[in-house]
């Protein structure tokens, strides 16, 4: 809390905090990204706990074979099978998360050919591969999340220096930089993932990566006109008049003024990620088939018309998040304005 005490800083959490509809989206998504940031717990085809006989077994962290239980098979255990469930009820007990199914687990016991609809079994549905739909928006909102933080984060810092570096150099550095940049910003990036996709698998990483080539560049236009601002003020000046190096200028004197301007578009662009990845995935040139994906069940509620929770739950899901990130990059932006002082 040290921070804090500076009054800077605690005019600017006061001016965030007196954004009640900020300051409550913050904790709602906060407590929906800490359930889902431990989905395994949560929705899960394996039990969290077994005690059979007089041990004690944790399935989710290692692998069983089904004769630790009695069975016949030396194969990982299938716990949802009826028989193996009888052998474990029938020496112990099983604590199964509060969703019994995984982000792939197949229900094959639908009363309904799938997409099944909501039923006490399956909450929302399965769909049209009969895989719980509850499971896969818990498993997609963490993937998308964690995703968009990742590339936000790295971007960020790419897009910072380069900004910075651009705009405190100036000259010719700052001249070809700001060419580059208008010929690099210039590439259709959705036709070069669709002809790498039919070259490589995309993966996670994969996708990050080629994302992180192109979305360095939504900072560096406001660090730049902020650092070119900074760099002419008194303060700056006395500095390299006394012989600071220019190096430490820019990262002790400038750069803290650039850096209001960025944390206000921080959650805007952690936006900007998760919705480029819900539209890969949409499109098919996303995550690699069968990943939990908020964009793949878009896209199965457009080809299952006749199923309406899957668009449904898809759109609802997707809704809520980026509407928490929108509210919440209001009340960043509301924190940092110098033109509002704390009630």
């Amino acid at each position: 809390m040290k921070l804090l005490r500076s009054p800077l800083a605690h005019r600017r959490w006061q001016n965030f905090t007196s954004n009640r509809r900020g300051w409550w989206s913050l904790w709602i998504f906060l407590l929906l990204f800490g359930i889902t940031l431990f989905a395994e717990f949560v929705a899960n085809d394996k039990p969290l706990l077994v005690k059979f006989e007089d041990a004690y077994y944790l399935p989710i962290f290692t692998s069983y074979p089904e004769t630790t239980f009695g069975g016949d098979f030396e194969t990982e255990t299938e716990f949802r099978d009826p028989y193996v469930t009888e052998l474990i009820q029938a020496r112990g007990w099983m604590l199964w998360p509060p969703v019994r199914y995984s982000y792939d687990t197949i229900n094959y016991n639908l009363p309904v050919p799938a997409p099944a609809p909501p039923s006490a079994d399956n909450w929302l549905g399965t769909d049209d591969q009969g895989r719980d739909v509850l499971a896969r928006v818990i498993y997609g909102f963490r993937i998308s999340v964690l995703f968009g933080l990742i590339l936000t984060l790295v971007s960020s810092v790419v897009g910072v220096a380069a900004g910075a570096i651009q705009g405190y150099l100036g000259g010719w550095v700052d001249l070809l930089t700001q060419r580059f940049i208008e010929i690099w910003s210039g590439l259709p990036v959705l036709y070069l993932l669709i002809i790498l996709a039919s070259v490589v698998e995309p993966n996670f990483w994969w996708l990050l990566g080629l994302m992180l080539l192109f979305s360095w560049m939504s900072l560096v236009g406001v660090v730049r006109a902020e650092v070119l601002r900074a760099r002419n003020l008194d303060y700056v000046r006395a500095a390299s008049a006394l012989g600071v190096k220019k190096w430490t200028v820019l990262v002790r004197h400038v750069l803290p003024n650039a850096m209001v301007a960025t944390m206000t578009f921080l959650p805007f662009i952690l936006n900007g990620s998760i919705t480029t990845l819900t539209s890969l995935d949409f499109l098919g040139f996303g995550l690699p088939p069968g990943s939990a994906s908020l964009g793949e069940l878009l896209a199965q509620g457009k080809a299952n018309l006749q199923a309406p929770w899957l668009g449904i739950s898809g759109f609802m899901v997707l809704a809520l998040m980026l509407s928490l990130l929108i509210f919440i990059g209001e009340a960043a932006r509301d924190a940092f304005d110098p033109r509002k002082s704390a009630l």
